[in-house]
């Protein structure tokens, strides 16, 4: 009986760590593209442009992360990213509440076909409508100006069908016990219904926070001087007639994806809960 414990242990165990050695493979080569990234951003130019899978630099070149900001205004790439996702983040998470609660609570004629209408805006692509939106921009005077980057990406799809469908666990009782107190609906939907959705709701501002930070091609063509460019724009700066400064451009990459890295560690306890809580919801 002893015997056949023990063997029972060191099953499990093998078995544990051949789960644990296969992740582990497959972790590093997930990360490697990052790894690399961050190596070669304190390698010469001549040693970053030789192709080698070898991650330590034979020289570290401490002054990459000196130079990127002596060769583009990269703080001020930083301060128009952060104000601009911040804005939009801010005007996505408020469109998405009131919109969610809307089609998720109240009853009003046309409701199935308008939130089909919204839905149906999912499947279009963002290359369809970037003539459209860039003379509509250009009409109204917003070329190069923040309105510019920020007006078009303060609502989307997405957002609304996943706080609506947050709404819609929220029970009924509690709506019906809010009405009975005289609450209304604003009053129900923030101090009651919001905090209930807030995995939900960090989950969005996560998500809208990432896409407005790491777009590229709106803000490459509505903006015109350094004055309003992003830091993903500014990346660009790297690469020209004489060829790409392969080791600025990852120095410049590295520093670019630390915020993302940094507020993705933050949300990530959220953005799991809600994915465990729509998982088990079916």
């Amino acid at each position: 009986m002893f015997s056949i414990s023990k063997n029972r242990n060191i099953n499990y165990y093998f078995f544990k760590f051949i789960v644990y050695a296969i992740l582990s493979i497959l972790g590093l080569i997930v990360s490697f593209p990052f790894l690399w990234m961050f190596s070669t951003s304190f390698k010469t130019l001549e040693e970053a442009t030789t192709p080698s899978l070898w991650l330590i630099p034979s020289q570290w070149q401490w002054e990459n992360w000196i130079r990127v900001f002596q060769f583009a205004p990269f703080g001020k790439y930083f301060f128009n990213s952060f104000l601009v996702a911040g804005i939009v983040t801010l005007a996505v998470c408020i469109n998405s509440i009131l919109a969610g609660y809307v089609f998720a609570r109240l009853k009003f004629p046309g409701k199935p076909l308008f939130f089909a209408i919204i839905m149906a805006t999912m499947m279009v692509p963002f290359e369809s409508v970037l003539i459209p939106n860039f003379i509509l921009i250009s009409s109204l005077g917003w070329y190069n100006t923040y309105f510019g980057l920020i007006v078009p990406w303060c609502a989307n799809a997405f957002s609304v069908l996943l706080i609506r469908q947050s709404f819609m666990t929220l029970p009924n009782d509690y709506y019906e016990s809010a009405q009975i107190d005289g609450c209304g609906h604003f009053s129900f939907l923030f101090y009651l219904a919001v905090p209930f959705i807030k995995p939900a709701l960090i989950t969005v501002a996560l998500f809208t926070f990432l896409n407005s930070y790491n777009s590229l091609l709106w803000p490459l063509i509505i903006t015109a001087d350094e004055a309003k460019r992003v830091v993903q724009v500014g990346l660009t700066v790297f690469s020209g007639d004489a060829g790409v400064r392969v080791n600025l451009l990852m120095t410049a990459s590295t520093i670019v994806a630390l915020p993302t890295i940094i507020i993705y560690l933050i949300a990530q306890r959220y953005f799991f809960q809600e994915s465990i809580r729509v998982g088990l919801k079916g």
